[in-house]
């Protein structure tokens, strides 16, 4: 029984990671060449006038923002767009037909957005040694971060194409959810320069403290307390799992 679910797995995330490469123009380019448009108007042209932030450079400051802008932004696109697609061509009946447990789906599934976060992140990271050099004060938190943020962004992508009904619902949470709060969550500015009542508004918004503690990785710098970060992102992964798996148990938006 062990093999099987161990085959099934491994079939799920070749499918996945395959599809990543074989389609790269449309999964891999595209957010390195917008990075790298960010990294030269506002690293490069705008921060040369900013100077330095938090007693480090504006393009050292913005670097591991953008980062996980990638990251998350991907993981989460890279799960709803396959599993709506899977639904919307009933392929998902086969692998619900399997003798594959529910967990290992979704692990499966949620494997592809991981490996395509975590490409995206290193090929920013790259990019970004073209601007400035890169800095790793905490290489574990970094990757712990990367990793949980990878998971959670991938779980949430599963959650929202499981309540997709058309392929319009599977932008609006990237459009009018995760892009405003990301960019309004320190990726090109500190919370420290905004005024007492927006200071507070923004503690409201968790992608805050990712940007925070994926920074601090880099730069040993944070905005919000390191610790509270990391246990919240935890927590919340491991929730928002067993929500999904949930979901996914019952059927739900996937046999009604």
């Amino acid at each position: 029984m062990l093999k099987i679910q161990l085959v099934g797995l491994i079939t799920l995330v070749r499918k996945e990671t395959t599809r990543i490469f074989r389609i790269w123009s449309q999964t891999i380019l595209p957010p390195v060449i917008t990075t790298t448009l960010y990294f030269l108007v506002f690293g490069n042209f705008i921060g040369n006038r900013i100077g330095e932030l938090d007693g480090v450079s504006y393009m050292q400051f913005i670097v591991p923002g953008l980062i996980m802008m990638g990251i998350l932004v991907n993981s989460f696109m890279n799960v709803v767009s396959t599993v709506f697609s899977a639904k919307f061509m009933r392929q998902i009946e086969e692998v619900l037909v399997s003798p594959m447990a529910n967990s290992v789906i979704l692990l499966g599934y949620a494997s592809g957005g991981i490996i395509r976060g975590c490409i995206v992140g290193v090929a920013i990271a790259i990019i970004s040694l073209l601007f400035e050099p890169l800095q790793i004060q905490h290489p574990v938190l970094v990757a712990v971060t990367i990793i949980l943020t990878a998971t959670l962004f991938s779980l949430l992508g599963f959650l929202n194409a499981l309540f997709a009904r058309k392929f319009d619902d599977i932008t609006i949470i990237p459009t009018f959810v995760l892009t405003p709060l990301t960019y309004l969550g320190g990726v090109f500015y500190s919370i420290s320069l905004l005024p007492d009542f927006w200071k507070k508004v923004s503690l409201f918004n968790p992608i805050l403290y990712l940007i925070n503690l994926f920074r601090y990785g880099f730069l040993g710098i944070s905005d919000v307390p390191i610790a509270r970060s990391l246990i919240g992102l935890l927590v919340l992964t491991i929730a928002v799992w067993f929500i999904v798996l949930s979901l996914l148990k019952k059927g739900k938006g996937l046999r009604n």
